[in-house]
């Protein structure tokens, strides 16, 4: 039996219809794959994966990237994604999640894939959102690809702190500094021969170039691989679970009550590919 898709734009998002059971099996693991790098984002429409169903899966398509263990056996767990400071030390600094990223842009080899499950909405609002950077690239001037190969990027964790935190404390600053910077291609040229945009809130320089124009170049370049042909906006309900690309696309949630108790649970799978320079 083959995979069982539909599109749901042309340039990004398809979502994957098989059973629950077909998709724990393995037996389309390859297939999800290939899916996942052409497409940047799969969705599986109310498949209810319970979290030990979540880490199984995951694991039948790449190598687990453990972010939490089960306290009770020490067994790989979900990592909790909410607002909530009472559910998760990490709730203040996801406020950088509502800005467009790419996860892992600090470290040689971003992860490969997250997989996010619905299990708690907001009334309104909380949404995500998904660009395809492959997808934006491909679609530029042949002149402007040119120009974009060469050019390098400084990221950093600490500038996605003035997103969501205009006057920051200094100790708030000085840890995320502490994290410290990078130097990535604008254009991540991939081991398939396929390019892609690495841009993001963590992007906050072009090297070698007048801070202006590289701030304007990328203003524009965000706008282009955000504008409406490359993105995907995904209406949660509860029991949806989506797995992204995240050397393909871009993501970040829409603005939502910090008080409204949504709950997402997500696993990753570790990357397999260092940024690399066209």
């Amino acid at each position: 039996m083959a995979l069982e898709t539909r599109d749901l734009k042309p340039l990004i998002g398809t979502q994957i219809l098989n059973s629950k059971s077909e998709l724990l099996s393995g037996e389309y693991a390859d297939d999800i794959r290939a899916q996942l790098e052409q497409r940047g984002v799969l969705v599986f429409p109310q498949v209810n994966f319970t979290d030990e169903e979540q880490v199984a899966f995951t694991k039948t398509l790449g190598k687990f990237a453990p972010e939490m263990r089960d306290p009770k056996d020490g067994q790989d767990s979900v990592h909790k994604i909410t607002l909530d400071e009472s559910q998760s030390a990490s709730a203040a600094y996801l406020k950088g999640s509502m800005y467009w990223h790419i996860d892992g842009t600090m470290n040689e080899v971003p992860i490969l894939g997250s997989i996010l499950s619905a299990k708690v909405l907001s009334p309104t609002g909380g949404q995500t959102e998904f660009c395809n950077t492959y997808a934006a690239y491909e679609a530029l001037p042949e002149a402007e690809k040119a120009e974009y190969d060469k050019l390098t990027v400084m990221h950093s964790a600490w500038n996605t702190l003035f997103y969501y935190a205009p006057e920051p404390p200094l100790q708030m600053l000085k840890q995320m500094m502490a994290i410290g910077d990078s130097e990535l291609p604008l254009v991540w040229k991939h081991e398939s021969g396929r390019k892609s945009l690495v841009l993001g809130c963590t992007a906050y320089m072009v090297k070698d170039m007048d801070y202006k124009q590289g701030t304007e170049l990328l203003v524009k370049l965000r706008e282009w691989a955000t504008g409406p042909d490359f993105v995907y906006r995904h209406e949660w309900t509860v029991g949806d679970t989506i797995m992204w690309d995240n050397t393909g696309t871009m993501h970040r949630a829409l603005p939502y009550d910090p008080a409204s108790g949504r709950m997402m649970h997500r696993t990753k799978l570790e990357g397999e590919e260092a940024f690399a320079f066209a």
